[in-house]
């Protein structure tokens, strides 16, 4: 199926942001939005966002990228993730001024670009949203990371015959492998001691915003990534998470040979496969 690709200059506040669309000649009233982790531009690791829209709009979609304030070729400043609601605010609107069928949208994100797309849902509601992506959610936290370490690496240690090896012939650095198994325990404790009395943290917006979010959502989850491990540490950990996450409007998919950004042709493909079909499954009507 042909499409076109078309640069596309839009407005975030007095700044002027960059965006390219891929626009089908079938397209019909859903389009994906793909927003950009950080800090990188539209075109993606290894060409990653590039690909993903034009294997969408052959199928049929019509898909728009685009750099936020600060990236890329848009102009004003750096921001974090968790202050780019503007920008995919415009990025949608100039989306449907391009694309008038385009009714409906799916934001598709990796790393703090899903975590971005679910503290959007959150802080706007904003009913064009029919779907999410969500690809290795960014959930890091000082705890979390500990964590992680704890479960991922100490345990893991411990069944590699090389660490018994070194240990029994003393070649271990014991004193220093302990004062980093007990920082982390520590880390990961004073967590849970002061978490309760705290504001919302972007974490908890994020929970928040998949549980109130009334579309459907794939999540894709790598198994060679610590971000990954990290995001599902901390939903294990939080009740409304794992109800979330087994859900009907939920679907999971486990990729365990990935790494974070599905870097090989092949994890790439599986990706654009997944999309593609959980989009025929949830989106066509």
């Amino acid at each position: 199926m042909s499409y076109v690709e078309l640069p596309i200059l839009f407005s975030c506040g007095s700044e002027s942001l960059m965006g390219i669309l891929s626009k089908s000649e079938s397209a019909g009233d859903v389009g994906i939005l793909i927003v950009v982790g950080g800090p990188q531009y539209r075109v993606g690791s290894h060409r990653q966002f590039v690909l993903l829209a034009r294997s969408l709009a052959a199928a049929g979609y019509s898909v728009f990228r685009f750099d936020y304030r600060g990236m890329g070729d848009s102009t004003g400043d750096l921001r974090p993730f968790e202050d780019v609601n503007d920008d995919i605010a415009a990025a949608i609107d100039a989306f449907q001024d391009a694309c008038p069928e385009v009714e409906r949208i799916v934001l598709w994100g990796l790393c703090d670009a899903a975590s971005a797309s679910l503290l959007y849902w959150d802080a706007t509601q904003d009913k064009r949203m029919a779907g999410m992506v969500l690809l290795n959610p960014w959930m890091r936290s000082e705890a979390s990371l500990a964590k992680t370490h704890i479960k991922h690496y100490y345990v893991q240690r411990l069944l590699q015959a090389e660490f018994w090896k070194k240990l029994l012939t003393f070649r271990l650095g014991i004193g220093q492998s302990l004062r980093g198994l007990v920082g982390s325990w520590l880390r990961a404790h004073a967590h849970q001691e002061t978490s309760a009395g705290s504001s919302a943290s972007f974490q908890q917006k994020m929970i928040r915003g998949l549980q109130a979010f009334p579309g459907y959502t794939l999540l894709i989850l790598s198994g060679d990534d610590y971000t990954a491990k990290e995001f599902l540490e901390y939903c294990q950990a939080d009740m409304r998470a794992m109800q979330v996450l087994s859900g009907v409007r939920v679907e999971r998919l486990d990729m365990q040979e990935a790494d974070h950004t599905f870097s090989s042709p092949a994890q790439q493909q599986a990706v654009e496969r997944a999309t593609l079909s959980w989009l025929e499954k949830f989106m066509v009507q």
